[in-house]
């Protein structure tokens, strides 16, 4: 496109040259001189066309740029992209951090402490009743054990049936009778009286009758309250079983809940899977009274 440019551009100066020229012009060759001062005016639009067309050219590649950055940028918001694993990997890192140090807690006698000053950790988007009610199981993991129950409560996940017994073994689970009763319970990471969820292996973990019933229990109770005043309350849930290595045997539960659009519920508190006058051993789940 340049050479053309310069091409014509010389040819146009030379002919304005021949045009502007103060020698005399012979009346009779006149015409010849209207004809080369055509092809001049034939030239600088040419010229000219040539400008606007590189310039619209210039205007049409900022335009790509600028969309090619905006693409780039929704691509890495996508899942799977680069940008999101490495969000992804974080977050991943940031909770695996905050299980080792609920782990590593000490039971001292309080059946249970609060976690992040009992806020729960839910960002906006997972507070959207958008989808309604649901309910989601994380996967056993390698060695069998339950990883995370999730959910968006309400009403109309409630059972109306009366629980059938369960069948399921967790890992870590070697029962027996102590004084108080059984020292084992078929622990449901959500309640059954939220969503009717039974024997699902993904909800369930070996937990002490302290644990299931003094601990847990009355959080489930709150949270039942609440969606039982009405048909258009939602509470966010989460639950996760906190194993320290490759134990069979949950240290304790992490229970966090929020109600969507109010504060009436919201908790973020941390269960420790104890049971008074008895020495658990987490590794594998069995047990020794005290003398």
């Amino acid at each position: 496109m340049k050479k053309k440019r310069i091409i014509f551009a010389a040819g146009a100066v030379a002919l304005l040259f021949a045009v502007t020229s103060t020698k005399p012009v012979d009346s009779q060759n006149y015409p010849k001189i209207t004809v080369k001062t055509k092809r001049v005016n034939k030239y600088k639009d040419k010229i000219e066309d040539y400008e606007s067309d590189n310039l619209t050219l210039e205007v049409e590649t900022d335009l790509i740029k600028d969309k090619t950055e905006e693409a780039k940028e929704k691509l890495a918001k996508k899942p799977g992209s680069k940008t999101s694993q490495t969000t992804s990997a974080k977050e991943t890192a940031s909770a695996k951090s905050k299980q080792t140090d609920l782990a590593s807690l000490t039971y001292s006698g309080q059946l249970f402490t609060e976690v992040n000053n009992n806020q729960p950790d839910f960002s906006q988007s997972d507070l959207t009743t958008s989808r309604g009610a649901w309910q989601t199981y994380g996967n056993l993991d390698s060695l069998n054990r339950a990883t995370t129950a999730n959910a968006m409560l309400n009403q109309s996940l409630m059972p109306t049936a009366k629980r059938e017994p369960l069948h399921w073994d967790p890992t870590g689970w070697h029962n027996k009778r102590i004084s108080s009763g059984w020292l084992y319970n078929r622990s449901h990471l959500i309640g059954y009286q939220l969503t009717g969820q039974n024997n699902n292996p993904k909800n369930l973990i070996t937990g002490t009758e302290e644990m299931n019933v003094s601990g847990m229990l009355p959080y489930e109770n709150e949270v039942a309250d609440y969606l039982k005043e009405s048909s258009n309350n939602y509470v966010r849930y989460r639950v996760k079983p906190i194993f320290k290595g490759d134990e069979l045997l949950a240290r304790g539960v992490q229970m966090e809940a929020k109600s969507v659009g109010s504060n009436a519920v919201s908790f973020n508190v941390y269960v420790f899977n104890v049971q008074p006058g008895v020495v658990l051993n987490y590794s594998d789940g069995t047990s020794r009274v005290q003398n």
